[in-house]
């Protein structure tokens, strides 16, 4: 062989052999300082994880939606491939985090508890189809909203809240099949070993899509975390006459998105996916059941500004606000913004419909109808979380009036209407509302 083509190949190899060591040595590599470069930059300043996005009307009637400089910027691992043999993992992913971040390393055993939960539910709902489960069907009571609990329900809910509990991290829960937010850092079990560093209040909903469960319809949990006021201290003896004072010291949780440190969801369908945000970007993983580990499958993901799917319960569509009735007919007959047909797919679960639209882009909505003015969809642990992790892929979530992560909640189970999605698609929405808006203005003016 020429000495040229041997030198070609030496080369090769030894390209290729440092692209494999540096792919298992990752860890070391990462937090050594030659490899500043493998990390997004940035200065930790405070506990809040969050990028204000602020929508303003502008004269004509349209809405400008921009993005302010984040509260703060936390150090996410930026990992520059993701290795088909060893693979990131979802602890690994948190010990990075900590290491740049020390003071949100009380996170990683926090999410630690979150993925070993989901990977219980996971589990138990694959066997829900099996006779002997009994976990189908209907438990025989009715939550705080007025719904039938299936077993699946309170199974799942148990599951997450002592998951939760059992960290010691955590000072308040809200969840869909609660009553009422339950105090963990007030009622303090010999069992448990709280920390005596920050705390946190844990919003979910255990098992979104649960009334799909029966037909195998893919269901999911959405958790987001706040933190916790840890001067807010309740005197247990003195109930029921202070339930008042329990309430307002509750008011925790009633936090509007823009407080949310970290948001979170599991799917489980053809795989168990954990899908997170921590205020810098949205990172998605996949549970390996060969190893029992969630590894880093889609990192940063970024949705497509424009699409063409929706996916709305059309159904009621003749009930709808104007305004999103025109935006909805414009895309279904390619008269839209974008000038593109759009198709329909709707699962009926907001967790698979979401993940859907964070993969391919386009629009979910769950909107107010004559019945239901404010949807069906609970604010607190279901809009804000979801909202966020959409927000950091780079799409848009908002009432068609509001932006969702800025609606601070007056009660734990408030309902909230929301189409979340395509950044330049969701805008088309709230162009529509704003255009609706100036224009009742203008005619009152004309009246007066």
């Amino acid at each position: 062989y020429s000495s040229s083509y041997v030198t070609e190949t030496s080369n090769w190899f030894r390209k290729h052999r440092t692209m494999k060591i540096s792919c298992i040595t990752l860890a070391t590599l990462a937090i050594s300082s030659s490899s500043v470069d493998s990390f997004a930059p940035g200065k930790n300043t405070n506990n809040s994880f969050r990028r204000q996005i602020s929508q303003k009307v502008i004269s004509s009637g349209e809405v400008e939606t921009s993005y302010p400089a984040a509260a703060r910027i936390i150090n996410t691992p930026k990992f520059n491939e993701v290795c088909d043999t060893v693979g990131v993992t979802l602890t690994r992913f948190m010990d990075e985090l900590s290491i740049q971040n020390p003071e949100s390393r009380e996170l990683t055993s926090l999410f630690g508890a979150v993925a070993t939960a989901c990977k219980a539910i996971s589990n138990t709902v694959k066997r829900s189809q099996l006779p002997k489960s009994n976990t189908l069907g209907y438990e025989g009571a009715v939550n705080i909203q007025g719904e039938d609990q299936k077993k699946l329900d309170v199974i799942t809910n148990d599951i997450l809240k002592r998951a939760l509990r059992f960290t010691g991290k955590l000072g308040v829960l809200a969840s869909e099949e609660e009553d009422k937010p339950v105090d963990l850092a007030g009622k303090i079990s010999e069992e448990i070993l709280y920390d005596q560093g920050d705390m946190f209040v844990a919003v979910f909903d255990p098992l979104d899509g649960s009334s799909n469960v029966d037909a195998g319809i893919p269901t999911g949990t959405i958790i987001g975390i706040y933190e916790h006021d840890g001067e807010c201290v309740i005197d247990f003896d003195c109930m029921p006459e202070c339930e008042e004072d329990e309430i307002v010291c509750m008011a925790n949780t009633l936090q509007p998105g823009d407080k949310l440190v970290a948001a979170a969801y599991c799917l489980y369908s053809s795989s168990t996916f954990f899908v997170l945000t921590l205020g810098d970007g949205t990172y998605g993983f996949t549970l390996d059941e060969n190893l029992g580990e969630f590894i880093l499958s889609h990192p940063k993901i970024q949705m497509p500004e424009t699409s063409s799917i929706y996916s709305m319960n059309e159904s009621k569509s003749w009930q709808w606000d104007e305004p999103l009735q025109k935006v909805v007919d414009g895309w279904r007959e390619g008269t839209g913004a974008s000038g593109k047909k759009f198709s329909s797919r709707y699962i009926g679960s907001m967790v698979g419909d979401v993940h859907r639209t964070l993969l391919y882009g386009g629009v979910f909505g769950y909107p107010g109808d004559k019945k239901n003015v404010n949807g069906k969809l609970r604010l607190l642990y279901e809009g804000a979380p979801m909202s966020f992790i959409m927000e950091q892929a780079g799409g848009l979530s908002t009432t068609g009036t509001k932006r969702v992560m800025e609606i601070v909640p007056e009660i734990v189970h408030q309902r909230v209407p929301i189409v979340m999605g395509s950044k330049n698609d969701v805008q088309e929405v709230i162009d529509a509302y704003a255009a609706a808006t100036a224009g009742s203005e203008v005619e009152a003016a004309v009246e007066v």
